[in-house]
Order: structure tokens, then C-alpha cells, then sequence
């Protein structure tokens, strides 16, 4: 009985405003409309700030996100830098003599050994100049005997002999000995010439372009060479870094042999592992860097004198805490991460990042090992919104290391 007298009393009141909505004129409808229209904004957008405060919070659904752990794990920290690779040693050899080209004992881009024939210049000339220093020697050595064994007799016959003659004889004797000292010089230079119509490679190492063929006169005071030979095993990268890394660098020297990797232009393709020989005695003021040097035995040979390289330099192993670095984002109050709680909620928590290194950040505070954090989807985030796992996207192509955003 009661529903049926409401149920009666709801019909009377609707009829009784549609006969007062029919009797209105158009001006006041368009008011009492209006009026209607905002009061029904207002409750749609009290409704709004309700879910938005909490209220809708039980019906929400869960944020899918990627979820990742803060690790304690060995993190190696590299500088990289842009180097050009130097050959150990090059020799530009050139001939020490006049003469004609007879013989060409090498191939262009022969690798050769120290000592091992190049070429070999007509001797003739300078075999006949040996045999005549040779000869003026003999002939100065028995100029010398004779004038020994004079001033011996006259210094054997005693005060028989004049001092004047004893003293003329001891000083032709002093004459003679030098003209053999003069003549055994000329012997050796003679020498030397002949040696040198036989050149020799001074080093191990590759040959490269011949400039001369045989039949060809070459001087001592040609402009270009006859061959230039480049030591590749072992061979040197030379480096740039900015200087500010420089204590880093000086103390992961003291602690030992600092390994750097040489890799192609793409950054990806490894060519040769080496060690950090030296660091440059000064910095250079106009670009703020300083140069280092490293050396490759290349024993495959993939690096080549003037080549461009990255250079890779490992300073020294992180023991401490590290993220993935898409987990970092940057706020008004510098960096922050989402972290996951026990029951799948997310929170922001303030990090102090020192260094981003091959796609990990390297953490020094703000978090404890094992904690569950956010790396992915966090644009969807708010403190205290349930979270739920998602798959991971695809790897994006790791960058060289960075140092912290300022």
C-alpha cells in the first residue's frame, strides 16, 4: 500500500509540471533551462573530483608497467673518446750513397725483417775506393815500421847519435802514426760507403709504395724515399678526454694496467683490446682535454696507421647499487624513480645518480638492494595506484656512457 501511494503521489507531481512547463513562455524556459544545465554540470563535475580524490579508487583498474629490481652487481665504468690510430715506428728509408739501382729485393706491402735486403745500389765505384784506403794504409804502416826501427838504432848507438837526429826521428815517427790513424779512418768510411750499397730494412715491419725502380740513380739527398716501412705488431691509438675525468683516470692507473678497446666507427664492431700506456704531461686549454695513449699487439691486424677509432677506457669496477636507466626520470627537485611496495602499489622516491653507464644508472643513494621499481609505463603513475606486471618492450641500442644529468 505505500509504494502505490508514492507511486501515485510521483504521477500528480509530474503531471502537475508538465501543465506549469506548458504554461511558461519561452523567455523562462530558457532560464529555468539554463540553470537546470548548470547544476547538473557541477554534480557531473563533483563526481569527477570524487574518483580523482580516492573515492572511485576501488572500481580502478591496475596500471600495467614494467617492473625491474635495484641490483648490487659489478657495473664496469668506461670513458669513451674519439682516437687515430699510430703506428710504433716508421722508417723512411732512403739510400746514404750515389749511385744506380741494380737490384729490388722486396715486394710493395711485403711484410720484411730487420736487416732483411730492399735494395742494392751498383758497388763498384766504391769497392775500387776501399781498395785504395786499404792500400794507402799498407803503405803509411810500413812508412811507420821503417821509422821505428830507425829512431831504435839511434837510440841504440846512445851519445854516438846526435840529439838533434834522435829528436828529427821521434817526430817523423809521431808523423807516420798519425797518417796510419788518418788511413785506418779512411779505410772504415770506405767501408761504410761499400756496406752501404746494400740497403737493409732497419725494422720489422710492412712496406709500402716502392719510388724507385731499378735502373733509376738515386742520391743521398733525394726528397722521397725509396720505401716506407710501418711497424703494425704492436701498434699505439692515440685519445682524447676531457680532462675533468683525469683524477679518475690517475687513480685507476695507481691501482694497475687500465684495459682499453678499440671499436669501429659504428661503436659496435670490437677491433682490438689493449692497455692505457700513458696520459699526456698537459691539457690543452683551448678544448679542456687531455690525450692518452694505449697499445694493441693487433695481432689480426685490423688497425691501421691514420685510422679513425672510438676508444673505450675502463677506469675502474662500481660495487654499489645500479637501475636500469630508463627507471630515472628527472622532476622539479632532480632524480626520481617509481618503486613498487608489497602490495603492488606505486611510490616516488628521490635517487642521487653519479653516473648512467651502458644502459644502467649507477645509484649512490636513495635505495636498498632488491627493491622493486618501475622501468617502464610510468607516464600513467600516480602515488598509490596499484600496479600490475607487463612484458618488456624490445632492447632500444645502448648509448656510450654519460655522465649525470646537470
Amino acid at each position: 500500500m505505500p509504494e502505490l501511494r508514492l507511486r501515485a503521489r510521483a504521477a500528480a507531481l509530474w503531471q502537475g509540471l508538465r501543465r506549469y512547463w506548458a504554461g511558461l513562455d519561452l523567455r523562462t524556459r530558457i532560464i529555468l533551462g539554463g540553470i537546470g544545465g548548470g547544476v547538473l554540470i557541477g554534480l557531473l563535475v563533483a563526481g569527477a573530483a570524487g574518483r580523482g580524490s580516492g573515492f572511485a579508487d576501488l572500481g580502478a583498474e591496475a596500471v600495467p608497467v614494467v617492473v625491474g629490481t635495484v641490483e648490487r652487481v659489478p657495473v664496469p665504468v668506461f670513458f669513451d673518446g674519439i682516437g687515430t690510430v699510430q703506428a710504433s715506428n716508421t722508417v723512411q728509408v732512403r739510400p746514404r750513397i750515389d749511385g744506380e739501382i741494380l737490384e729490388i729485393g722486396f715486394r710493395e706491402g711485403q711484410e720484411v725483417k730487420a736487416g732483411d735486403l730492399l735494395a742494392r745500389i751498383d758497388p763498384r765505384a766504391y769497392e775500387a775506393n776501399f781498395k785504395q784506403a786499404v792500400a794507402n794504409l799498407a803503405r803509411d804502416e810500413a812508412q811507420l815500421a821503417d821509422a821505428r826501427s830507425n829512431l831504435r838504432r839511434l837510440t841504440e848507438i846512445g851519445e854516438f847519435a846526435s840529439r838533434k837526429s834522435v829528436d828529427n826521428q821521434r817526430a817523423l815517427v809521431i808523423q807516420y802514426e798519425a797518417l796510419v790513424a788518418a788511413s785506418k779512418a779512411s779505410v772504415d768510411h770506405a767501408r761504410a760507403q761499400l756496406d752501404d750499397t746494400v740497403i737493409r730494412a732497419p725494422i720489422d715491419g710492412r712496406t709500402g709504395i716502392r719510388n724507385v725502380d731499378i735502373g733509376n740513380i738515386v742520391h743521398a739527398a733525394d726528397a722521397n724515399p725509396l720505401v716506407t716501412i710501418t711497424q703494425l705488431q704492436p701498434i699505439s691509438v692515440v685519445f682524447t678526454l676531457n680532462a675533468d675525468l683525469l683524477p679518475e683516470i690517475l687513480d685507476g692507473m695507481a691501482a694497475g694496467a687500465l684495459p682499453v678497446a678499440a671499436f669501429a666507427k659504428d661503436n659496435k664492431t670490437l677491433l682490438a683490446e689493449g692497455s692505457l700506456d700513458l696520459v699526456d704531461n698537459q691539457i690543452d686549454q683551448a678544448t679542456g682535454t687531455v690525450k692518452l695513449k694505449a697499445t694493441f699487439a693487433n695481432d689480426g691486424q685490423r688497425l691501421w696507421p691514420g685510422q679513425f677509432v672510438n676508444a673505450r677506457l675502463r677506469v675502474s669496477i662500481y660495487e654499489g647499487l645500479s637501475v636500469a636507466a630508463t627507471a630515472i626520470q628527472q622532476g622539479p627537485n632532480g632524480a626520481y624513480l617509481w618503486t613498487i611496495d608489497g602490495e603492488g602499489k606505486a611510490g616516488m622516491r628521490s635517487v642521487v645518480v653519479t653516473r648512467q653507464q651502458d644502459g644502467r644508472a649507477l645509484i649512490a643513494t636513495g635505495l636498498a638492494a632488491g627493491q622493486k621499481i618501475v622501468i617502464d609505463g610510468q607516464y600513467k603513475l600516480q602515488p598509490g595506484v596499484a600496479t600490475t606486471p607487463a612484458a618488456p618492450q624490445p632492447d632500444a641500442p645502448i648509448a656510450g656512457s654519460t655522465a649525470p644529468d646537470a
